[in-house]
């Protein structure tokens, strides 16, 4: 097959496909054609075969054969339609008739080409094919990046605190300065992320989020960095890293000191030179982004214990966003539940629910140690299992049912946080998907908290 041409470009992307004929010499020339052009091909003689790959393997084009033995290419189509739905299909028929051609364009085929095969026509064809899935991926990511700018829409707050970080997204959205968001968890550092993304000229570019504490450090430099091919086992493939997918937008690195002292070196290289790297490979890759990054530690504490890079930490610091814990702005519990309350209500169609007043009032009187996540929680969990169209106190989880706590009790954050979960954990009798849900965290970050306290699971909850 001859090389890559302006109008038709299978080297870029995507370059995964499944060839399905019946006939050997077709489809291994078809496959020898576009190896050499830098594909992953994989080829099948029937439509059984085919489907078992399309069950192990994505593929962004398939070259289907119209006339097969036991499975027709019309029923194939239908068939990996239902398997993959992103998948382009092209039908390859020697039976060049008007019927066929309009069957199978009509049942979603992107076209057709006709045997003998003229490999420029060929290549042509899959070059269209290549420029429409980017086309459809473009509108997808425009389609993300809008709901991005809605979501910022969800900070909610009439307190003085929130007014004042409004104030500072909508200044310091259309810039490219780097932020620090700093608050405990659940307090929505990942909705400032967005609002700041929504506001800025970037926001029709990506924006990428990394769980950094989530990923163990090999895995993590994977993911953020990318990789290339066999450089390590199981690397059968090149792989884009996340900053080289948000290039021309925003990276959110959550929880970001969480990260080890060889990750803060080279993240450190990759902010002041603007490119990456792949592990296992050579060439400093440009990328263009802008980063977010977000914590619920104390970073100059941290740099002063000499576990987090004073270098990087200024790097990151440019500006600072603190959000204060919910039991800071008691005030915007109300309005925040109010908020919830309507938007669950509209998603499980429950129009006209409303809360009793005892029930907004413990609410309220509530400390909320897992902050905007835990109402929203409580708030879901309330319309789950209200009977009728008013929500009770007895709607609410047990803890908020139970009398508030000391508006300033006393033990650290820590203490607090402990008391908290090791009470969750034993109302769900150690249900660690139920804890995790109740608490707004996932069932790692939940496993590392009771790592980080001690937490032993009582024998008559095992």
């Amino acid at each position: 097959m001859s090389e890559p041409r302006p109008d038709g470009q299978p080297a870029k992307a995507p370059l995964s496909m499944l060839v399905v004929d019946d006939e050997e010499i077709v489809r291994e020339s078809l496959a020898s054609w576009f190896r050499e052009d830098g594909w992953r091909v994989d080829v099948a003689d029937g439509g059984a075969a085919a489907l078992r790959l399309a069950a192990a393997n994505a593929y962004d084009i398939a070259l289907v054969d119209i006339k097969m033995p036991r499975m027709d290419g019309l029923e194939l189509q239908a068939r990996l339609a239902e398997a993959q739905p992103g998948l382009t299909v092209i039908i390859m028929t020697a039976y060049a008739s008007v019927d066929t051609a309009v069957r199978a364009l009509k049942a979603g085929a992107f076209d057709y080409i006709v045997k003998p095969f003229d490999p420029d026509e060929l290549l042509h064809l899959i070059g269209r094919a290549c420029q429409q899935r980017e086309l459809r991926s473009e509108n997808e990511r425009l389609r993300q990046s809008l709901e991005g700018a809605a979501a910022a829409g969800e900070i909610i707050g009439d307190s003085p605190a929130m007014q004042r970080i409004l104030e500072t997204v909508r200044s310091v959205g259309p810039t490219d300065a780097t932020v620090l968001v700093q608050g405990e968890s659940g307090t929505g550092k990942e909705l400032v992320a967005r609002a700041l993304h929504a506001a800025s000229p970037r926001r029709y570019g990506p924006l990428v989020a990394v769980h950094c504490g989530a990923l163990a450090e090999g895995v993590l430099e994977s993911e953020l960095f990318g990789h290339e091919k066999g450089s390590f086992t199981g690397a059968s493939a090149s792989h884009k890293g996340k900053f080289e997918q948000a290039d021309g937008g925003t990276i959110f690195l959550d929880e970001i000191g969480d990260i080890t002292p060889r990750m803060q070196v080279d993240l450190l290289r990759v902010l002041e030179e603007r490119a990456v790297t792949r592990v296992g490979g050579k060439a400093a890759l440009p990328v263009d982004f802008r980063v977010v990054a977000a914590t619920n530690q104390d970073l100059q504490a941290k740099v002063k214990d000499g576990s987090f890079r004073e270098e990087l930490f200024w790097r990151l610091n440019v500006v600072n966003i603190r959000l204060p814990p919910l039991r800071e702005r008691p005030g915007d519990v109300r309005t925040l539940a109010q908020h919830f309350l309507e938007r669950f209500a509209r998603s499980m169609n429950r129009r006209g629910l409303r809360f009793a007043p005892e029930a907004l009032d413990a609410l309220a009187a509530y400390a909320w140690p897992g902050n905007v996540r835990e109402l929203q929680n409580a708030v879901e969990r309330a319309i789950v299992l209200a009977k009728g169209p008013v929500l009770g106190v007895a709607d609410l989880p047990l803890p908020v049912q139970q009398q508030p706590p000391p508006a300033a009790p006393a033990g650290s954050l820590a203490e607090m946080e402990r008391e908290h979960v090791r009470r969750v954990l034993a109302e769900t009798r150690w249900n660690i998907s139920r804890a995790a849900a109740i608490l707004g965290v996932d069932r790692g970050t939940l496993y590392h908290k009771i790592e980080r306290h001690g937490l032993q699971r009582p024998a008559d909850a095992r």
